[in-house]
Order: structure tokens, then sequence, then C-alpha cells
């Protein structure tokens, strides 16, 4: 059990102000993730997230979007830059995806543990298909329930292997949207058979997964009225059809495709049945509102966040540089 605020919040800058400090003392998130506006070098890193650490007085989980390719917080010089997913996919050789996107993960993972960051949103288990906004079209890793199911699998096997959580996302599937959700919100018109059997699909082969991710969608089918993040048709339907069980987080709540002021979307995530609100832009008049509305976790959900957490492990050491040249050697590109 994990006594905490149901919220994950961002900071503004590289440094916790004292303001800030004050504030996530208060507030007790159950956890916080960084931007690349927080992020300048892997020393700097390290400082933020152990103040992160300081300021609520636990070993609270630090996450990131390091998915490689655009959705990369961490980037050169002082980290590898990644292919994005679904090129890497289509670079490596028959039959070595799942030790490719392993390796990729593992070295990540290594990446992100050494300053003090020990969750990952990913994999990204949503199906590309000709109408998947750009946004996040070369974010997945392909076309079909299968090889995404066994590249989002490798994925969060090798975050898991270097001390990393993975993040699953973005539940139920947002491959079929053709909007971008920062911005407005998709409506996805396929229906309940077709969803279940190819979107969902994925999701419920690793619904073993510690935390996972929702999509701001509506999926007419199911709800015709509320995004996913906000409905509880659409959360029960993962917990009990998609049989997900564990931390269930919604996407960022400042997103566009949301509406009402912060406090009622946080409001409206946790009646729906998600576990925690993300928040990650860092402003703080925003952040005090959705503090107020989420309160502390729920008994459940906090069972959920302390099993989740039980999994991260002491990674083993590995050879970085054989573990990079292994992955080149499985690329056609051969980098």
């Amino acid at each position: 059990m994990v006594e905490a605020g149901a919220t994950i919040l961002g900071c503004l800058g590289t440094e916790l102000s004292a303001s800030e400090a004050a504030f996530f003392r208060q507030a007790d998130p159950f956890g916080f993730i960084l931007f690349a506006r927080n992020i300048e070098s892997p020393q700097q890193v390290a400082r933020l997230t152990a103040s992160l650490r300081e300021a609520v007085g636990r070993d609270a989980p630090v996450m990131v979007d390091q998915e490689g390719g655009r959705v990369q917080r961490l980037r050169a010089p002082h980290w590898h830059e990644w292919l994005p997913p679904l090129d890497q996919m289509a670079a490596t050789r028959e039959g070595a995806v799942a030790r490719a996107v392993w390796l990729r993960y593992r070295l990540i993972a290594e990446e992100l543990r050494a300053c003090g960051i020990d969750a990952n949103c990913a994999p990204t288990a949503d199906i590309a298909c000709a109408v998947t906004h750009p946004f996040l079209h070369n974010r997945c890793f392909g076309t079909d329930p299968a090889t995404v199911t066994l590249a989002a699998r490798a994925c969060a096997e090798g975050l898991l292997a270097g001390g990393v959580l993975p993040v699953m996302k973005h539940l139920p599937g947002h491959g079929r949207a053709s909007a971008d959700s920062h911005q407005s919100l998709p409506r996805v018109e396929a229906s309940r058979a077709d969803l279940l059997a190819n979107d969902f699909a994925p999701f419920a082969a690793l619904a073993d997964l510690p935390m996972a991710m929702t999509a701001h969608i509506v999926f007419t089918a199911l709800d015709a009225d509320c995004p996913a993040t906000a409905s509880p048709l659409m959360i029960t339907l993962i917990r009990q059809e998609i049989g997900f069980g564990g931390l269930l987080m919604t996407d960022d709540i400042g997103m566009h495709a949301l509406t009402g002021d912060f406090g009622a979307r946080a409001g409206a995530a946790l009646a729906a049945g998600c576990d925690l609100v993300l928040h990650c832009n860092g402003e703080m008049a925003e952040m005090e509102a959705v503090v107020a509305a989420s309160g502390t976790l729920t008994p459940a959900a906090a069972a959920r966040a302390g099993a989740a957490l039980a999994q991260r492990q002491q990674p083993a050491p590995i050879d970085s540089a054989a573990l990079h040249a292994e992955l080149s050697s499985l690329l056609h590109t051969g980098g």
C-alpha cells in the first residue's frame, strides 16, 4: 500500500524552486514527470530527481517520455538518439524484432536510471493504420496486433530488466484516431467487435504490466459522450474485458481533448475509475486545482501502486557498448 496524493505532477525548470518544494511537500503526489524543459545534463537531472524525492520524503517514481524518435526528452549530446519506433521496426532484420526492441529499451533504461528516472511512458501499444494522426503514427510499433504485442512486450521487459517501470499507453487504443488529442477530441467510430479484435488486443495481451495510461478518445460504439479517460463505461471495459489490473493514470489532463476546469477534469477521471491524474506543465495554479480535486489514492489504487512499485528492481550490470553493437548488427541501417 502506498499513501500519497492521487496525482503525478511536473515542475517548471531544471531546478526545484522553494515554492515548488513546499507545494509538493503538502500535495504529496504519487510521482513526478519530467519534460525537455527540465533536462540539461545527466548531473543536473540527477539533482532534480533527488530534489523531487526529497520534497515528498520517499522514493517516489519519476517518469519521462523516452520512446525514441520525436518523443524523446533526453537527447544528444548527453544521451543516445534513437530511431522512431516504427522506423526501427522497419529496419530490423527478420526474426530479430523482439531482441532488437529489448536491447533498445534495456539501453534506454540504463540511461534513465543513471540520472534518477525510474519509470518510462512506454510501450506505445497503439496500432498504426491509414488514418493514424502523424503525431502518433511512427511512435507505434506496427500495423497489426501481433507485431505490436510482440514489440511492446519486449519493450516492457527491457525496461523492467533495467530497473525502470513501463507505463503502457494509450488505453484502450489510440491508433484509429485521426485527430491529435493534444489539440482536439478524437472520435473513433469503429464497432465494438472490431475494436476488441484489433485495437484493444495488444493491451489485453499486456494486461499484466504494472502501469498504464488512458487515451482522451471517444469510442462511439461504447460511450458516445465521454472520452475514455472520463468514462466509467470505458474504464470498466479496461478493467474487465481488456483485463488490465495495474495502476491506471490519465494521459495529461492539460490536453485540449478535455474540457472544463482542471478540478472538473481531475474529478471526472477519478470518478470514472482512473487511479491517478497526470498533470504535466508545472503551472502552479493548475496543479493546485488538480490536487484539491484529486485527494489521495483510494485503498484499491494504493494497493495497485504498491504492487507496481514492487516491480522496480536493481538491474544486473550490462556492457552498454556491447549491447549497442549487438543492436546495430540487428538493423539493416547498421545504426
